[in-house]
């Protein structure tokens, strides 16, 4: 997936969230709690992931674009990424609504503040599937698609309630 210009991926992030939010503050407590099954991720799982990786993904971009010899990203074992989608019992589905929320502004103020010359910088991931590749790989796939995604996710859960 190519973003075209840096403002449409902050506007696609922003339609996923806010489909996100629309749709899981309909919801009662024990369907966002709900697991489809063992390897899948209840509805307050995906939330969770989304509050903590996104973050994840924009300090990343800092982080390159500080010191673009420094090895970016993370394989799926890393502490963070699993404590967000296994201590999901301290939060309240507003809590996790609200930070969802704030996600918005501060996707703003991040991705807002890249030029073409800084999504061009490239880094070499930790990760290497990846290899060497521009910060407009992480968000174009690692925020865009991947918030994207999670909300197909929370719909593909919704569906097999019924």
């Amino acid at each position: 997936m190519e973003t075209k210009t840096i403002q449409q991926a902050i506007e696609s992030i922003h339609q996923s969230i806010n489909k996100m939010i629309g749709t899981v503050a309909g919801l009662s407590e024990d369907t966002i709690r709900w697991k489809p099954s063992e390897e899948e991720w209840s509805i307050m799982q995906i939330l969770c992931h989304v509050v903590e990786a996104v973050p994840y993904w924009l300090g990343e971009i800092a982080e390159i674009k500080a010191q673009s010899e420094k090895l970016w990203g993370r394989n799926h074992l890393q502490e963070a990424r699993l404590a967000a989608v296994t201590d999901t019992d301290r939060w309240t589905i507003d809590d996790v609504l609200k930070e969802l929320d704030a996600l918005q502004s501060q996707v703003e103020k991040e991705l807002g503040a890249l030029d073409k010359d800084t999504l061009a910088i490239t880094a070499t991931s930790r990760n290497p599937n990846f290899g060497t590749k521009p910060i407009s790989l992480i968000v174009d796939h690692l925020i865009v698609e991947h918030v994207s995604k999670h909300y197909g996710q929370i719909e593909r859960n919704q569906s097999k309630l019924s």
